[in-house]
């Protein structure tokens, strides 16, 4: 069955030696998109760097007839994000597609978790999603055509023991998010989050065997319509997990209106306050923001 072809757009692939980054970088390759694989080759934990993930991918492309060229940069640091752009200028001359994958655990209870250890999950994970976003934005509203998916994570969604770090860097990939996909949307720059379930070397330590099949490659397909030209969607969430696809959305109940309020009649009207029976999902774009303002400002004008 014939698939979606990119027609020799570019894509910059951060995290894209191994694991989901890697089906990514294949997919869109095999169907005709110019890739560069980003990829320091550290460890799991953030240390050493290794040539090797990422010359592999690279060398696994073009072998099938693919166009794809290698960088070790780290999405850590502002120069780091930029020479990964960079990267795709060099090589190609525009840079039309970015998945921001790449990632670092340090798992630790919030008793024991060191600032060290929070601070450079966030490094790779949301700085370093602005650290490659700040420099492709601009090139691609230029150009009048990006397409830009971050990861998140159901640990973003709903937390998890011993994931702080992780889960407020996640947590943090959805503002960010909205905000591309809000000023992109003149300039047909479309960005979604993904929030992906597979088992990678991310899963060490897990035992797995009671899972069905969860490989990156069942993600990738979904991946890879948010990145392509005919993605109709914008500041908006997709999971995908052992072959299911869902939307995840901000809700709100649709709460309750007095004009003044006691402690006491907070927590008499709770159970009303919290109904989610008819939940509230305001779009990102054009005007949730605004939307969810004028909704309150509407309870508030009816008494």
């Amino acid at each position: 069955m014939s698939d979606l072809q990119f027609g020799g757009r570019v894509a910059v692939i951060t995290g894209a030696g191994r694991g989901l980054g890697r089906a990514y970088a294949l997919l869109l390759a095999a169907q005709g998109a110019r890739v560069v694989v980003n990829d320091p080759g550290s460890s799991l934990q953030g240390d050493g760097m290794d040539v090797g993930p990422a010359q592999s991918v690279v060398d696994e492309i073009v072998a099938s007839g693919g166009q794809a060229v290698a960088n070790t940069d780290s999405v850590a640091t502002p120069e780091g994000g930029k020479n990964i752009v960079d990267a795709a200028i060099q090589a190609y001359g525009q840079i039309d597609i970015l998945i921001h994958n790449a990632g670092i655990v340090r798992p630790a209870s919030l008793r024991d978790m060191t600032y060290q250890d929070f601070n450079d999950v966030l490094d790779v994970h949301l700085h370093g999603a602005f650290n490659v976003v700040k420099p492709a934005f601009p090139l691609m509203c230029d150009a009048g055509f990006g397409r830009i998916v971050l990861t998140g994570s159901i640990g973003g969604l709903y937390g998890n023991h011993k994931q702080a770090n992780y889960g407020v860097a996640k947590a943090g990939m959805i503002g960010l998010s909205n905000v591309v996909a809000l000023e992109g949307d003149e300039h047909n720059v479309k960005c979604n989050l993904i929030i992906p379930g597979a088992v990678t070397r991310m899963a060490e330590g897990i035992d797995t065997s009671a899972y069905p099949p969860m490989e990156p490659e069942l993600v990738a397909p979904v991946v890879g319509w948010l990145s392509h030209d005919s993605c109709t969607i914008t500041g908006e969430m997709l999971v995908s997990i052992a072959g299911r696809v869902a939307r995840t959305a901000i809700a709100e109940s649709r709460g309750v209106y007095q004009p003044a309020w006691t402690m006491a009649e907070v927590g008499e009207r709770i159970d009303e306050i919290r109904d989610t029976a008819e939940p509230l999902v305001f779009p990102v774009v054009p005007s949730a923001h605004v939307d969810h303002i004028r909704y309150s400002f509407a309870m508030a004008s009816k008494g």
